[in-house]
């Protein structure tokens, strides 16, 4: 009796886990589709592919904007920069 008690139990589980995954799915289906015909509608691109957009601008440019291609390739070559050292007086660090 508690094997198919237990039967029971998993196949009802099992179809909840169908049921609420299908649901998920059509739900997004249906926000994707209204997300798609209201970029039709308006003419302007639909907002997964702006966001998409952007991050395959960001990453052409670097991490920050201002930030020149050239410093990188510097430090990429392996090149080395030397500092050049110089002394501050005993009177100067004090203050």
């Amino acid at each position: 009796m508690s094997q198919v008690f237990r039967f029971i139990l998993k196949l009802v589980f099992g179809l909840s886990a169908a049921v609420l995954a299908v649901g998920l799915l059509l739900v997004a289906m249906t926000v994707l589709a209204l997300s798609l015909l209201k970029s039709l509608i308006t003419g302007r691109k639909p907002a997964p592919l702006m966001a998409f957009a952007r991050f395959q601008q960001f990453s052409q440019q670097g991490m920050w904007p201002g930030q020149s291609r050239q410093g990188s390739a510097k430090a990429a070559s392996g090149q080395v920069v030397d500092v050049e050292v110089r002394e501050i007086p005993e009177n100067r660090r004090q203050s």
